[in-house]
């Protein structure tokens, strides 16, 4: 362990690339690579809720099971997200995104070449630490190398790296455990996390910053010590999550066995959902850059519309539960509506959060932000879902409405005091 230490130290040191001014083209290159490197991570992390029906039919395992052995990457992202954070804000995001991305790649195939069940799952918790470093450093990356007039934007772009990841990982991960078992199918995240961990090698660029010795004094300060801003935003973000993880949830579910589809066209919605709620993100930051060319006030171009997304969440949900409770066809239209407004929030407020933290603390403030919304994802699924089996669908969704309701009032609009360096 000393000599890993040592080694990181030296190529923080002596390694980090030299930053003078780029191109357009290479600091939209950096976009490209930090929604890369996130998607790698997304396909380990996300995709092996794919096994589920070959570990169910293959390794004779119940859904519960499965189901656990599927949640250990996010398990094991829950432990580490804040402390990855605390890595980029001392280290810089090229290395950390080189070395999480190939951790996770060596988890992976550490999981891929091993048959124990325990083994594999205690391998993919451990995979699942380390692709929590691409959450906070390609956030980071993006930040660093656009201007703010531009960030709603591009942090909407690189947002859509968990659909993507999502849909990559279906398109492939399923087929090739049909076809050659569990071991050959995590080979496939394990191939792309090793890519990325090249590519992240050779071709990032860690954004400028000053050594923090020459940092004003304000920029090295804890911004969670004078000021709830920062805790706001995450209150904030932990209620909108809500609807969000129940809509991805259960829509497959409400569809089959409520609205009578089959399974295979329901999926096909559900697909379709993931791709229109990924161009919400994008079409949020458009928005968010055009108030803060407008109005010249970073904060509020990003806290106005998140307020805005809130109200539409609540009236959203409000109308799916009435016209479910209805049984009125254009819940159908109102679930998607739902699966585009619940998700259009996330890049505005990681944004917001990386520009008011700074240079020096937005590693660690992301990674809070990520934890935070983590946690919620994991009880969400189990709490709704019991309220569901005892109310049913529309008073469930009628409950939920409440949750972007109370986000509205937490959505902060102005800062108490003068913002950090960008």
């Amino acid at each position: 362990m000393g000599y890993l230490f040592s080694l990181m130290r030296y190529v923080c040191e002596h390694g980090r690339v030299v930053v003078s001014p780029i191109s357009t083209a290479k600091r939209w290159s950096m976009l490209v690579i930090a929604l890369s490197a996130t998607l790698c991570a997304n396909v380990f992390i996300n995709g092996v809720a794919f096994l589920i029906p070959t570990l169910h039919t293959e390794r004779g395992l119940g859904l519960a099971q499965a189901g656990l052995v599927s949640a250990m990457p996010s398990l094991g992202m829950v432990v580490t997200l804040i402390a990855w954070g605390y890595v980029v804000d001392r280290v810089g995001e090229r290395l950390v995104l080189m070395l999480g991305s190939a951790l996770t790649a060596a988890a992976a195939f550490a999981a891929a070449s091993v048959q124990s069940l325990v083994a594999v799952s205690m391998f993919l918790f451990l995979g699942g630490m380390a692709a929590a470093s691409s959450n906070t450093a390609s956030g980071r990356l993006v930040v660093g190398w656009f201007a703010a007039e531009q960030r709603g934007l591009v942090m909407g772009i690189r947002q859509t790296a968990q659909p993507l990841g999502v849909g990559l990982g279906a398109l492939v991960i399923p087929r090739v455990a049909e076809h050659h078992g569990v071991s050959a199918a995590l080979l496939f995240p394990a191939i792309v996390c090793t890519a990325s961990a090249l590519i992240c090698a050779v071709a990032v660029i860690d954004p400028p910053r000053p050594p923090r010795s020459q940092a004003p004094e304000a920029d090295l300060a804890n911004p969670y010590r004078d000021s709830r801003l920062l805790l706001r935003i995450h209150l904030t973000s932990v209620l909108l999550v809500v609807p969000q993880i129940l809509v991805w949830t259960f829509t497959l579910v409400w569809l089959i066995s409520e609205r009578g589809w089959s399974p295979g066209s329901a999926g096909l919605l559900v697909t379709l959902a993931q791709l229109l709620g990924a161009s919400g993100r994008i079409g949020a930051g458009r928005w968010s850059d055009r108030v803060l060319r407008r109005s010249g006030d970073a904060l509020g171009a990003r806290m106005r519309p998140i307020r805005i997304i809130a109200a539409a969440a609540a009236v959203s949900m409000a109308a799916l539960a009435l016209t479910d409770w209805l049984d009125s066809p254009a819940s159908i239209a109102l679930m998607m509506v739902a699966s585009v407004v619940t998700v259009s929030d996330n890049g505005l407020a990681f944004t917001a959060i990386a520009e008011i933290a700074g240079p020096f603390w937005s590693g660690r403030a992301l990674g809070a932000q990520n934890t935070s919304q983590l946690f919620t994802a994991g009880i969400v699924p189990p709490l709704f879902g019991a309220l569901i089996g005892v109310a049913g669908f529309p008073i469930t969704f009628a409950v939920c409405s409440l949750f972007p309701l109370m986000a509205i009032p937490a959505v902060p609009l102005t800062a108490p005091s003068p913002t950090r360096s960008r």
